[in-house]
């Protein structure tokens, strides 16, 4: 299973949202910049963000973005299932009717524990989880949690 471009940038940018979370609203221009990622394509992104209430949107000249919940109630799942659609690796694992061999296959089970551990995995991982994880180990007084 390979992430696109789009669930990677994505949780770059929620993770900038998160490293301000309780300040001023983010502009994209500025977490472009920060993340070196192109202003036009995080644009695109945001709009699914926004659809699903992960990100709230500010109008004004002290406008921009900000997170609509805590760091800590926002899961990595939810950010890439919402960018990547289903994740499942394999079709067959959420609709056994997708293949005629289902209830035969031996590999089958193999893809289904995939699917839970690549699901738990990315559940168990909140933005303030990362956002620690990451500030841990750098001295850059911009970011707090």
């Amino acid at each position: 299973m390979k992430l696109s471009t789009r669930s990677r940038y994505g949780v770059q940018m929620m993770y900038e949202l998160a490293a301000h979370y309780g300040s001023e609203p983010l502009v994209i221009r500025e977490i472009a910049r920060r993340q070196e990622i192109s202003e036009k394509y995080l644009s695109k992104l945001i709009i699914p963000l926004k659809a699903a209430k992960l990100v709230h949107s500010t109008r004004g000249s002290h406008g921009g973005y900000t997170l609509a919940r805590d760091p800590g109630q926002i899961t990595i799942r939810e950010i890439v299932e919402i960018l990547e659609g289903d994740i499942t690796p394999v079709e067959c694992v959420r609709n056994s009717q997708a293949c005629g061999r289902s209830g035969t296959c031996p590999a089958r089970d193999i893809w289904c524990r995939l699917d839970d551990t690549i699901y738990k995995f990315l559940n168990s991982i909140t933005l303030k989880d990362m956002a620690r994880d990451f500030l841990k180990n750098r001295s850059d007084p911009t970011y707090s949690i």
